[in-house]
């Protein structure tokens, strides 16, 4: 009995032992003079089980038919067992079996198919969101088997912004440092140049060996005038580490369920479904209206500073190396005296060289790869000084020859005596 029911067993009692009126008992039970009367004739009748309510251990009618739940749960261990219940409902309300995630996990716990799974973490202080758009963009790749087999594992270039949760995302083959420049920059001409850019301490964005060195990555953010922020644990990013999570549950599927395999379709179906249903759900309003992206300048090649760029040393045959290459300078330069002098060397993203020299550009030409002179091998001369060993034939005792040769005559010969007569 609930604790309701039992107030009431004790006014009835109470009633019964003549202690008080049904019109008394009425306040204690908090009923209506009519459902006090109802109640004392069923406790008359029926004892203290005509007190339980009427509908415990029945079903409710708004229950479910058991055909329907069945199919329900079929369907769900059939194509969506590894979903979470808000994700698998509306993967089911679209096949026309709606219900809620509430129902759908006391189904599932009903026949023992449902685990709670319990994280727990450290505690960690709370940094408050970016006021502005723009003002903060956090950036990561997640490496993972997103076509679950179906093709090789590859990364997830994501991008989120700290104030409002719109999210960019694009798959590269591994996250390296063009696939960075690659994907910051179609943020950059959709949007704007952001303020300011939160990494990890990935070796795109910095050099261990060198610290106080800039890499190619943080290089351009230099030129472009965007704060790199490199986050010393990947708590510390949390926006976009909880994003991977979302892409990591959601995005597998998807894929799974268009049967995707490869980068194209996988990127057709970011930009075309995913990233503008994902922003409709999770973007979120900033504090302020004021968007601090800053406009790429119309006279900006910005694919130009989002390459890679190095410095080389003109040759005295005004030739540069490249990377097993040979760039040869023509004499329509030769007013600039290159020979000894550094240029730079830009590798745009689609394999393009370009070479300048005090931001001046400089025509090339791409020669064969130059012949190795032949090496003659060096005469070796022996300049050691021969001596023979201890063993040698000059330092032996000549004694010593004798014995390990032919034996020696003696010095009176020996004749052979006549035989002697007998006396």
């Amino acid at each position: 009995m609930s604790v309701k029911e039992r107030v009431r067993l004790d006014a009835l009692h109470r009633v019964e032992r003549g202690e008080l009126t049904v019109v008394a008992a009425t306040a204690l039970m908090e009923v209506s003079l009519r459902q006090a009367k109802r109640l004392w004739k069923r406790y008359r009748i029926q004892g203290a089980a005509g007190l339980v309510h009427r509908l415990r251990g029945r079903a409710s009618n708004r229950r479910m038919a058991e055909e329907l739940r069945a199919r329900i749960v079929k369907r769900h261990q059939e194509r969506y067992a590894d979903f979470g219940p808000t994700f698998a409902c509306e993967k089911l309300a679209a096949e026309g079996l709606v219900l809620s995630p509430d129902t759908l996990t006391a189904l599932l716990k009903e026949r023992h198919l449902w685990q709670r799974r319990r994280r727990r973490d450290r505690h960690r202080q709370r940094r408050e969101r970016r006021s502005s758009w723009g003002s903060m963009i956090q950036m990561d790749g997640s490496r993972h088997d997103w076509f679950e087999g179906r093709a090789p594992w590859c990364e997830l270039m994501v991008l989120i912004d700290d104030a409002t949760n719109h999210t960019a995302a694009r798959f590269y083959r591994a996250e390296t440092t063009a696939a960075a420049f690659d994907v910051f920059g179609r943020w950059s001409r959709r949007f704007g140049l952001p303020r300011s850019l939160y990494v990890d301490r990935h070796g795109i964005y910095r050099d261990e060996a060198h610290p106080e060195k800039p890499t190619q990555f943080g290089r351009a953010m230099k030129e472009l005038h965007v704060k790199l922020i490199q986050a010393h644990s990947p708590q510390a990013k949390g926006r976009v580490e909880r994003r991977h999570q979302v892409f990591q549950d959601r995005l597998v599927k998807e894929l799974r369920l268009r049967n995707i395999s490869d980068l194209a379709q996988a990127n057709a179906l970011l930009d075309q479904i995913f990233l503008p249903e994902l922003n409709r759900r999770y973007a979120l309003q900033p504090r302020r209206d004021t968007d601090l992206h800053r406009p790429v300048p119309p006279d900006l090649a910005l694919e130009e500073i989002l390459c890679v760029q190095e410095a080389r040393v003109v040759g005295r045959d005004w030739c540069v190396r490249w990377h097993s290459q040979w760039l040869q300078i023509p004499a329509v330069h030769a007013a600039l005296e290159l020979a000894g002098k550094r240029v730079l060397i830009k590798q745009l993203a689609d394999g393009k060289l370009l070479l300048t020299y005090l931001n001046q550009p400089l025509s090339y030409k791409i020669l064969a790869v130059r012949m190795a002179a032949p090496r003659s091998l060096p005469v070796v001369v022996n300049r050691k000084p021969w001596k023979p060993g201890p063993n040698h034939p000059w330092n032996r005792d000549p004694v010593d020859r004798a014995a390990g040769g032919a034996k020696l005559a003696s010095a009176t010969p020996q004749r052979a005596l006549p035989p002697q007569e007998s006396l």
